[in-house]
Order: structure tokens, then C-alpha cells, then sequence
């Protein structure tokens, strides 16, 4: 597929998800953001970075439905997100499993909250099929206390795609592995995602993490007194990534525009994320 063709395709994606003017206040008056206005189309995998207390996990749990903004709306298929659903997986950093349940039984219990009519056998093959995708089908009968911290994330990453969610809410799932594990999960994150045409949208504090798994990349900044008062966290600028979609992890720094991406996400997060640091 040539390069325009694949420009054509994206411009014929549907929006998925549709965030109009969402705020969030612990404080009256004190914003941690607010006019955060952004859209999610249908196959597109977004990555948000900013500095700690910028929001960005606040925002992430407003789409899964675990909290409730101040101000806005979120929107899925046309209709308000207005709490916890099926249509949307959610991947933190721990892994959530329940830890007196097998791989099997943990996953299975996710695919029958989904298919409740689904049959035994059925549930088994889903179980089986997402299992497999990760790598862990010879760990499938063992419990959580028998699997390394990698292991379990990928157990937590095979759960959330085995009930077919419409979008993935991933909060810094790799945030606490070794970096040759994180490595590890990311290429099989990439190729379930390209194999599936999973909507994805992910926080993470980690730059080269977002250049080589995201469409776009949205950036944060911080709430902060400044000079003139306060002013509210929102965001601060989206980056279109324009590197070719079959970048891989060993070859990312060999591609052409890979150190000018990184450079401006840098130079954003070191100057400009903290209104109150260059007033």
C-alpha cells in the first residue's frame, strides 16, 4: 500500500471517541485542567505525556467511567460515557489480577462477564486465542504468585483484549518492568494492535515508548501560579507522528525525523509544560 494510500485510509476513519471541554477541580478556582477538548478515531492508537500532576491518569479514568470531571463531556459512538462499561478495557500499572485465580479463570471470568450467553467451549477458545497472542499459553493453568511482574502484565494485556473492547485505556502498564521486559511487551503490544486494528489510547512518561507506539501524541501541561494568577493544566500541543508505521523498537533512532520528534517532545516537557516555570 502506497504511502497516499495509507494517508487516504486514515482520513476515512471514523471518530471512535469525542472529548468536548472536560475540567477537573479539587480545589474551587484551582483548576488541575480544563478545556481539554481532543477526539479518538477509530483505529488510532494516542499517547499522552506530561509531568505529574498534570492530569493525564484523571483524564484516562473519566474515559473508562472511574471518575467524574468537574466540567465537559466524553462521548463514545455518539453516546455520553456516563460510567464503567465492557466497550472499553482498562490496563494499569498493577496488574489487577486476582491472585486466587489461574491465568485460565482469570481471563475466563472477563470473557463470560462480556458473553454471558457464550458456552463453556467457547469461552475457552477466547481465552486460549488471547493467551497464545501473548506468549503465555504454558503459563495458562498457573496462578499470579507464580509469574514474574512481566508475565502478569501480559495476562492483564491478553484480559483486556479478550473481551474485544471498542478502545484500550492503558495507564503506564510498563511503568515497573525492567527495561528489557518493557521492551519486551511493547513489540507484542504493537503487533496485537496491528493485527486487531485496536483505538488505544495510553499515558506514559516515557518519550521513545510514545514515538514508537503512537498515531498521535498528545502533550500536557501543568496548572501553575504564575505572574498573572492562576493559570489551568490542559493541552499544550498534539504531535502528528511521521514515522513510518512499520518502525520497529531496534530501529527506531535510524529513522529519518526520529531526533527532531524527540527532540520537540523533550524540549516541550523542559520548557514549556510548566506555565508558572516561564512566566
Amino acid at each position: 500500500m502506497s504511502a497516499a494510500t495509507d494517508a487516504g485510509a486514515a482520513r476515512k476513519r471514523e471518530v471512535l471517541l469525542k472529548i468536548e471541554g472536560l475540567a477537573k477541580s479539587f480545589i474551587a478556582g484551582k483548576p488541575v485542567f480544563a478545556d481539554v477538548s481532543f477526539t479518538l478515531e477509530r483505529g488510532e492508537f494516542v499517547c499522552i505525556i506530561g509531568h505529574s500532576g498534570c492530569g493525564k491518569t484523571t483524564i484516562l479514568n473519566v474515559l473508562a467511567g472511574l471518575d467524574q470531571a468537574s466540567a465537559g463531556h466524553v462521548f463514545m459512538d455518539g453516546r455520553e460515557v456516563a460510567g464503567p462499561g465492557l466497550e472499553r478495557g482498562v490496563v494499569f500499572q498493577s496488574h489487577a489480577l486476582m491472585p486466587w485465580l489461574t491465568v485460565r479463570r482469570n481471563i475466563a471470568f472477563a470473557v463470560a462477564s462480556r458473553w454471558p450467553a457464550w458456552s463453556r467451549a467457547q469461552i475457552a477458545a477466547q481465552v486460549e486465542k488471547y493467551v497464545a497472542m501473548v506468549g503465555l499459553s504454558a503459563a495458562i493453568d498457573k496462578k499470579p504468585s507464580q509469574l514474574s511482574g512481566g508475565m502478569k502484565q501480559r495476562v492483564g494485556i491478553a484480559r483486556a483484549f479478550a473481551i474485544e473492547p471498542k478502545m484500550l485505556l492503558l495507564d503506564e502498564p510498563f511503568g515497573a518492568l525492567d527495561a528489557l521486559t518493557r521492551g519486551t511487551i511493547q513489540d507484542e503490544l504493537m503487533g496485537i494492535v496491528r493485527a486487531t486494528g485496536q483505538t488505544v489510547f495510553m499515558i506514559t512518561h516515557d518519550v521513545d515508548e510514545a514515538i514508537l507506539l503512537a498515531d498521535r501524541i498528545v502533550l500536557m501541561r501543568n496548572g501553575a501560579e504564575t505572574g498573572h494568577g492562576y493559570v489551568a493544566g490542559g493541552i499544550g500541543e498534539t504531535v502528528i507522528n511521521p514515522l513510518p508505521k512499520t518502525r520497529t523498537r531496534a530501529g527506531l533512532h535510524h529513522q529519518d525525523g526520529y531526533y527532531a520528534l524527540r527532540n520537540h517532545i523533550v524540549d516541550f516537557l523542559m520548557q514549556r509544560a510548566n506555565p508558572g516555570a516561564i512566566d
